[in-house]
Formats: C-alpha cells, sequence, structure tokens
C-alpha cells in the first residue's frame, strides 16, 4: 500500500496494493495498523455507501465539533471528483482545496480528517461512492458551503447544464458564510 501525502496537511491518498488475475482481482480496502502507521488515527464508527448519476455533486458537508468526522473515501463503480476543503482555522492552507480522480479502476482512497468540508461529482454514467466515518452522523451538528462558491472556485468538470444538486445543497451557505469550529 502506498499512502501519498497531499500539499494540505492531514490529506492522504492511499493506492492499494492491487492483486489481478484471469480471476479477478484482490486488494485490501483497509487495514488498521498499516493506516496507522501512516498517521491515520481514526476509530472508524460508521461505513456509508451512495448511488449516483453523471452529473450529480453532492457537498460540500461537514459536521461541527464535537460532531465533526473523519472520512476515508473511495469509489466501487465508476468514477468521482472527489474534493476535500481546509477549514481549520489557523492552518496555512485554510480555505484551500484538493481534488482527487477516484474510480473503479484506479481503486484510490482519499482520506480526509476532521475540520475539512467534502464533497464530490459523478464523472461517469453512475457510481457507487463508500466511505467510513470516525464518528456518527448528527443532523443538528451538518453544515456545509454551496457547490459553486465564488471564492474556492471548485471546478467539478460537469458542465453547467448537466449538473444535479439537491435543493438542501444548492442554499448551502458561501465559505465566508459559513459556520466553521475548527482549529488548526
Amino acid at each position: 500500500m502506498k499512502i501519498i501525502k497531499t500539499e494540505i496537511e492531514g490529506l492522504l491518498i492511499i493506492e492499494p496494493n492491487i492483486f489481478e488475475d484471469t480471476r479477478g482481482y484482490f486488494f485490501e480496502t483497509y487495514n488498521k495498523k498499516i493506516y496507522k502507521e501512516a498517521g491515520i488515527e481514526a476509530d472508524f464508527v460508521q461505513d456509508n455507501e451512495s448511488l449516483s448519476s453523471f452529473g450529480v455533486i453532492r457537498g460540500l458537508h461537514y459536521q461541527l465539533n464535537p460532531y465533526a468526522q473523519a472520512k476515508l473515501v473511495r469509489v466501487i463503480k465508476g468514477r468521482v471528483l472527489d474534493v476535500a476543503v481546509d477549514l481549520r482555522k489557523g492552518s496555512p492552507t485554510f480555505g484551500k482545496w484538493v481534488a482527487i480522480e477516484l474510480s473503479e479502476e484506479n481503486k484510490k482512497q482519499f482520506y480526509i480528517p476532521r475540520g475539512f468540508a467534502h464533497g464530490f461529482s459523478v464523472l461517469s454514467q453512475t457510481a457507487i461512492f463508500s466511505y467510513k466515518c470516525d464518528n456518527s452522523y448528527n443532523k443538528n451538528a451538518e453544515r456545509g458551503i454551496v457547490y459553486k462558491d465564488e471564492f474556492l472556485k471548485i471546478n467539478w468538470q460537469i458542465p453547467e447544464n448537466k449538473m444535479i444538486i439537491s435543493e438542501k445543497d444548492k442554499l448551502l451557505n458561501t465559505f465566508f458564510d459559513a459556520e466553521m469550529n475548527f482549529n488548526y
């Protein structure tokens, strides 16, 4: 397994060792010991999965402390552009973001620690997205930043006329109006 640090401290890309032969493939999707050695100390308590079609943008979502969530995300089927935004006040990369393509072909994972907003856009006809969380969902702590925030300027790689966004996500705050309580 290869762990790759991104330009934002704490965000990690995980490239698994994939064993393929005529029968198919095998790889570890999670190994607590290896992840801990890489600095991932999260105690995952919840797994989630979603199915979305081309053009869907989900996010940017997060939960306030003390209900914040670290996430380990991957794609089982299809392709997505996965995005994490640093919300940790005092961080040298506060307000910066990293985007990575996750797909059934590359089998990469993206580790997103607490203190980040997270979202993704679906680049394939459909995508099955899977992720682990280190804290349970808490509706009262749920917050978000609108996908078309003018400060962040995220290129979701979806033509505007093909974007599919929930009514809830269309009404999220801008980066500068969003409630955040994370410190670096």
